[in-house]
């Protein structure tokens, strides 16, 4: 069969043909709803794993039904991405958050790391879900809908056409390494990705390392306000302005945590997954290599490289003007509680003044 007139990355029913050449520009109604919740803990005599309910909705009617409950587990996560990525290796497939192993720990999960997998997951289905192409692939369909049973028995399967043609687009880049004369447009990419790649894992570098200096403020500030209250049992004469401070650094302890919190869930997540997304995109440099050998491939990567770059813009924009949000508040907040210490000091001594003048006759 000719390359050329057959797409790796070709849809599986018409509607997601029409999208694929629509892409962003005329966004349809969403279709496709889904959650990933409800973590739980499975102890065997061979390996301890979390599995996550995932809730599926959908008015799509290569679906069989409205409304699907399946449990996953992080294994069947990592299958999925590997069968998008032999059934397209020119679409940029969402990452997955990193498989998390501490040797010697009996339990390996924490609540904290439990809920920012699921956070991360969910990411990933509603990311493949949004996807014009990816969203109409048929093992993501399996993966949302099938028992346990039905999925495992799926997996056992043979690669299909699709996935055969995937891995000889891939075959055929590996086979090209040597190429020196490749697009133009794919080098720009390469340079885009390498600076870009260099630039995210800083700041997620120093966005961790923030979150970390700001946590340990916290919790000193935490312990920092009972001290003032303890004082103020022993100073008569200060206990009122002791027991000021305290209310003060307790407030602004709970401006500080809500603070941290929108910049766990608002900002870290979406520079780490970015983060994630740079290490993947090294693919196109492989794929740049085809040239005209698989010219429908080439003309999918880019139209798919200007959707996540657009995405990307987005979601960068969003998240650090909502910590920019989040920051106003914060000090406007902290500033607000200071002040308002400051006045009721000032009027308290002003009516101490007051009394302590004599009377005059």
């Amino acid at each position: 069969m000719d390359m050329n007139s057959f797409s790796p990355m070709m849809p599986t029913s018409p509607l997601s043909m029409i999208n694929q050449v629509k892409f962003e520009d005329e966004p349809d109604l969403k279709d496709l709803f889904i959650t990933v919740d409800e973590p739980e803990s499975h102890v065997t005599t061979i390996e301890t794993f979390i599995t996550y309910r995932i809730i599926t909705k959908t008015s799509r009617g290569e679906f069989d039904s409205s409304e699907f409950e399946v449990r996953r587990r992080y294994q069947d996560f990592l299958w999925l991405k590997g069968k998008l990525e032999e059934a397209h290796p020119t679409l940029i497939i969402p990452p997955l958050p990193e498989k998390f192993i501490v040797k010697g720990m009996v339990e390996r999960f924490n609540d904290d790391f439990i809920e920012t997998r699921r956070k991360a997951l969910h990411k990933f289905l509603n990311r493949i879900a949004d996807h014009p192409t990816l969203t109409f692939n048929e093992d993501f369909k399996v993966f949302l809908t099938a028992q346990a049973w039905e999925l495992s028995s799926h997996k056992k399967q043979g690669p299909g056409l699709l996935s055969r043609m995937g891995q000889t687009v891939r075959a055929v880049a590996m086979s090209m390494r040597g190429v020196k004369s490749r697009p133009e447009e794919f080098m720009e990419m390469n340079n885009f990705i390498e600076i870009f790649s260099q630039k995210i894992n800083l700041i997620d570098k120093i966005s961790q390392r923030i979150y970390k200096e700001e946590r340990e403020y916290s919790d000193e500030m935490k312990e920092y306000g009972p001290i003032h209250v303890l004082w103020s049992a022993s100073e008569e004469d200060l206990a009122d302005t002791l027991k000021g401070v305290a209310s003060c650094i307790d407030q602004c302890c709970k401006a500080t945590e809500k603070r941290m919190s929108g910049l766990s869930e608002a900002l870290l997540p979406v520079v780490h997954e970015y983060v994630l997304y740079s290490e993947m995109l090294m693919l196109t440099e492989e794929i740049g290599k085809l040239e005209d050998k698989v010219e429908c491939a080439n003309n999918a990567l880019k139209a798919d490289w200007e959707r996540w770059k657009h995405n990307m813009q987005n979601d960068i924009k969003l998240a650090f003007t909502d910590m920019a949000e989040e920051n106003i508040h914060y000090y406007e907040q902290c500033l607000a509680t200071w002040e308002s210490f400051l006045a009721s000091q000032t009027d308290l001594h002003m009516e101490e003044s007051s009394e302590d003048k004599p009377e005059s006759h």
